[in-house]
Formats: C-alpha cells, sequence, structure tokens
C-alpha cells in the first residue's frame, strides 16, 4: 500500500502523550518489571522528549494523560488481568508519585493532563474536547504500553474521525514483539512514523493533510 507524505499543520496537531508515570516507565516503578528495561533499551523517553519539545516549538498543542485512581480503586472494574495487577501491585494511586508524570517529561502549566481509569484516554476525560475546541484534526501519540492504551486511545481518536499517527520511537511495549504487533496493525488505520519523520513533516508553514 503506498502512502503519501506525511505533511503537518502545527496548528491542527497535537501530541497526545500517553502514560509517562513513575510508576510505568522507571526502573523504581510499579511497573518496572513489565516495562522499565524496553523503554531504556529503545530509548523512548529521550525520543518523545525531543517530539514534545519540538511540538513546543512548532506551535502544536502538547496534551498529556495519565492513569490514576483513588485509594482502594473503587473505579477499578477488576474485569481484566492488567486490572489486577494494578491493585494488587497498589500502582497509579493519585496523588503518589507513582502516579506522577516523570520529570524528563514535566508538562508546562499551560499544557492539559487528563486523567482516566481506562486502556483510552478519551472515556469519561475532557480529551476530545480539548482537542476540538483547538481545532485539532490530527493526533500524534506517544506514550507507554504501545499494545494497551496507546493503542487504545489511538483506535478510539481514529473512530472519532482524527488523523492519527503512532510515533513508533516514542513508544514501547513490554515486549518488541507486542510493540511491532501494534504498529503492523496500526498501520492500516492510521499512520505509523518516526520522531524525524514528524519533525521533517511539520518543519516547513503550515501545510493541509496527512
Amino acid at each position: 500500500m503506498t502512502e503519501t507524505p506525511l505533511s503537518l499543520d502545527p496548528t491542527r496537531t497535537a501530541v497526545v502523550n500517553v502514560h509517562w508515570q513513575n510508576d510505568i516507565v522507571t526502573g523504581e516503578g510499579a511497573f518496572a518489571p513489565f516495562f522499565a528495561e524496553s523503554v531504556a533499551r529503545n530509548q523512548v523517553i529521550p525520543a518523545a522528549r525531543d517530539l514534545v519539545e519540538h511540538a513546543r516549538q512548532a506551535g502544536m498543542l502538547v496534551v498529556w494523560a495519565r492513569a490514576a485512581f483513588r485509594p482502594g480503586y473503587p473505579e477499578l472494574p477488576l474485569n481484566t488481568g492488567l486490572n489486577h495487577a494494578i491493585k494488587e501491585l497498589g500502582a497509579l494511586v493519585d496523588g503518589t508519585r507513582g502516579a506522577q508524570i516523570i520529570d524528563d517529561m514535566n508538562p508546562l502549566d499551560t499544557e492539559p493532563v487528563v486523567s482516566h481509569p481506562g486502556t483510552s484516554a478519551f472515556p469519561a476525560t475532557a480529551l476530545d474536547d480539548i482537542l476540538r475546541v483547538h481545532g485539532i484534526d490530527t493526533v500524534l501519540f506517544t506514550g507507554v504500553s504501545t499494545n494497551i492504551t496507546v493503542e487504545g486511545t489511538a483506535r478510539d481518536a481514529v473512530n472519532r474521525r482524527y488523523n492519527t499517527v503512532i510515533v513508533r520511537d516514542a513508544c514501547a511495549a513490554a515486549t518488541d514483539e507486542a510493540h511491532e504487533a501494534t504498529l503492523s496493525t496500526f498501520s492500516l488505520l492510521g499512520r505509523v512514523a518516526s520522531v524525524e519523520d514528524i519533525k521533517s513533516a511539520s518543519s516547513s508553514p503550515a501545510r493541509a493533510g496527512v
């Protein structure tokens, strides 16, 4: 399948950064046994930070999505293995350091942060409203885990008629195989691009289309 060259209008593009939280991506976090090695080996934090800095300079909207739960997890249905693990590990409790976004990816005060309990950042949050108020038609995704909440949110974005791009080198999963499987499938629904692709596609004067 032949794709047209990626072209981005920064004024209509948002970067949604998913789950750059201490409990998920750091070596001291509750989910360190699952994600920390992959995050470090693939150097996705520097790549995502590079993209965020470019997005800010280019005038894109930068949004952050974080998983967070009240003490006792009253909003967490124990209907999946992942949800059981969150509760058993005592992870992502709102107000704790584990639920905070990592220092290396510190949001600016002007950047929206949405908190959500599920595997997509759209349901029961203001994310869709935020994007539409800002006139966004294209959404770029970074984050962890590629095959869970990044994919879940990206699929929801497609169904909400956004042009959607997963930034391959600014995402990670527990295994490279899981990461690549999502990218392969998602290429049929949206676009998969690198940080350098995004920078090249948005560094010239505003253009329409993806």
